[in-house]
């Protein structure tokens, strides 16, 4: 699966800010979210992971479009809809990039607004 090794570096790395992981590659017709986990205040976190191995076509964070966005936004909504039948729980969206090799590569957690 391409890019299994950079969501596995970012959660790995998302659990180590004390986040639980609750789940890999959530999908719905439609939308799909790499990773979402909850914070220790209970917050839920649906992250985006993202890596270039160069810059030559720009950075990882440049690879996210606002089609994109749209569909994790969705994606999100339906995991709070099934999961836990209501939409209203404290969440947000975030992208995590990684800008060279996905085991080495500078990590960067960018919030989507």
């Amino acid at each position: 699966m391409k890019g299994e090794a950079a969501e596995a570096r970012a959660a790995a790395h998302l659990q180590t800010l004390g986040r639980e992981l609750l789940r890999r590659n959530y999908r719905i017709p439609g939308g799909e979210i790499d990773l979402i986990t909850r914070e220790s205040c209970g917050t839920l976190v649906f992250t985006e992971v993202r890596q270039r191995r160069s810059a030559r076509h720009g950075d990882a964070a440049q690879s996210v479009t606002a089609r994109k966005l749209a569909l994790m936004h969705r994606a999100a909504l339906g995991y709070l809809l099934r999961e836990h039948g209501r939409d209203d729980l404290p969440c947000r969206l975030e992208v995590l990039t990684i800008d060279g090799p996905a085991e080495t590569g500078t990590l960067r957690l960018v919030p989507v607004l």
